[in-house]
């Protein structure tokens, strides 16, 4: 009877195989980019989305950071280039809606706050002209409501409250503001602010120790009240307690090769997506439990195409969708590469993985992966 068992278990296997490999076996992209799924578990399986944006010739310049605004289901996308529009608004969907230009000079990194009652963009601008070094808030018609810093002038000042290169912040629905300062400047420092503008704490010195950078790039804040940082230079992710400012541990296991460029969470909380910039690569880890930091734990990988250099992320947290502004993609031959050879299988629940990638005067590249679910009882071999 078990060898009975046994060659039944082994000719299921066989047909599944020969199912999937019918399903998935003509393109050549979901086998090089497979992730191995559990077992007895429902995968999501993401395929590239060539249909975002709508159209493509509003990116003229280079882009630098995207926000998503989940709550009007809105995406900003900023970029750089003389006499362009800066700012760039679609819909989820890949529409335009509209662009802006006032008073932005170089963004850097972008957040989208909004409310039932406010939509609000947020910009870290590190140009050297008249509006650079400070973080602003504008609506989501491109109207300047607020000026964070000192606007010209770079600096290491808290009263006034000064900035150099300030890289990326977030900011809570409370209105508490998180801001790493120091893509390259003068300083290397994690601030949290009060929704009137507090210092409520600071780290802020360069080094290699703990609560100490070396250009803090990207930050963001999960649903346990802790705060990660990708310290970029010092190939890690610091994470603190975002009421007291404490240090509760660093990620430097995944990071050998090249540190984090940008760091966010999926919807669920569940997963860390990682990029980083020079090997054109997202990382999706395993999100640590309440207490515990732990090792990083890399789930699977994106490899993008080589030079795209993502280099800041944003999801949606309606569809779970993730979009990566790209500085290096480039366009070859009236199509824009890629758009078909970046599939994976990931063990998360994700809607659309959007890839947004532009290069300097160029038309923007634009990749996405559409979900699959895929309720399987075996497990896919890497390669397939």
């Amino acid at each position: 009877m078990a060898r009975f068992w046994v060659c039944a278990a082994g000719a299921g296997f066989f047909l599944a195989s020969l199912v999937l490999h019918s399903r998935f076996g003509g393109a050549p992209v979901l086998r090089k980019f497979s992730f191995q799924i559990s077992w007895r578990t429902k995968e999501i399986l993401y395929r590239l989305d060539v249909g975002w944006p709508k159209r493509s010739e509003y990116f003229t310049g280079t882009t630098f950071c995207v926000a998503i605004d989940s709550l009007s289901g809105l995406v900003y996308v900023a970029q750089r280039g003389d006499n362009i529009p800066k700012v760039l608004v679609f819909t989820e969907d890949g529409y335009f809606l509209r662009s802006w230009n006032y008073t932005v000079d170089t963004p850097h990194g972008i957040f989208a706050a909004s409310t039932l009652h406010e939509q609000s963009v947020w910009i870290t601008d590190v140009g050297s002209g008249s509006y650079g070094h400070t973080i602003k808030k504008y609506n989501s018609f491109g109207d300047l409501v607020q000026v964070l810093g000192t606007p010209g002038k770079k600096g290491t000042g808290l009263n006034p409250l000064q900035f150099d290169n300030p890289a990326e912040l977030y900011v809570e629905d409370t209105g508490d503001i998180y801001i790493v300062d120091g893509d390259g400047g003068l300083n290397n420092r994690l601030i949290k602010l009060s929704q009137d503008f507090m210092v409520l704490w600071l780290h802020g010195e360069r080094g290699t120790g703990p609560a100490k950078f070396n250009i803090p790039h990207s930050v963001t804040v999960d649903s346990t009240d802790r705060v990660w940082v990708a310290d970029r230079g010092n190939k890690r992710i610091q994470v603190f307690d975002k009421d007291t400012g404490e240090w509760l541990g660093a990620w430097d296991n995944c990071f050998t090769e090249e540190g984090p460029s940008s760091v966010r969470f999926t919807p669920d909380g569940k997963y860390v997506i990682i990029g980083q910039l020079n090997l054109s690569r997202l990382l999706l880890v395993a999100a640590p439990p309440v207490g515990s930091i732990g090792n990083c734990s890399v789930i699977s990988t994106i490899q993008l195409a080589d030079q795209v250099l993502p280099h800041l992320l944003d999801v949606s947290g309606k569809t779970g969708a993730i979009y990566v502004a790209e500085i290096g993609a480039k366009e070859v031959e009236g199509d824009l590469i890629y758009r078909r050879e970046v599939s994976v299988t990931v063990k998360a629940e994700l809607g659309v993985i959007s890839d947004t990638a532009t290069s300097q005067g160029m038309p923007t590249a634009t990749r996405s992966w559409m979900r699959q679910e895929v309720d399987s009882s075996l497990a896919l071999p890497e390669g397939t």
